[in-house]
């Protein structure tokens, strides 16, 4: 796999992971977040993944993404389609991922200068 050095000075990066934790610009955030190249890092009002509501989805749509990551904590899980509807209707497309692999992807996205909206997810320790 080829590597390039994307310019990142002024954005939000995810710097690192971990199961309960994730580092934006090198600070340590372990709580449901949201971050984009030029949003926050903000503490997202979601307790976990089961917790999900149609309103914590609608309010992501203040920050005007092209694409959403979901990362649903350890493991893959989808959230129902009635929840996201939102979404689609403002034509915000959605990825939904394990927590490891939003962060790597969301890296990708905002070095490209996407339009890109992490929510972030971690499951009880």
């Amino acid at each position: 796999m080829k590597f390039h050095l994307a310019d990142t000075a002024g954005l939000n990066t995810i710097t690192g992971h971990g199961p309960d934790h994730v580092l934006v610009n090198g600070v340590r955030h372990d709580s449901p977040l949201l971050v984009g190249p030029d949003v926050g890092p903000l503490h997202w009002s979601v307790l976990d993944f089961p917790s999900l509501q149609a309103a914590h989805f609608e309010a992501l749509l203040a920050h005007e993404p092209e694409l959403l990551l979901l990362g649903t904590g350890r493991r893959l899980r989808f959230p129902s389609p009635a929840l996201t509807r939102c979404l689609a209707s403002a034509r915000v497309g959605i990825e939904v991922m394990d927590t490891p692999a939003a962060c790597r992807t969301y890296n990708i996205l905002g070095g490209e200068g996407r339009r890109v909206l992490a929510a972030l997810l971690f499951d009880p320790a």
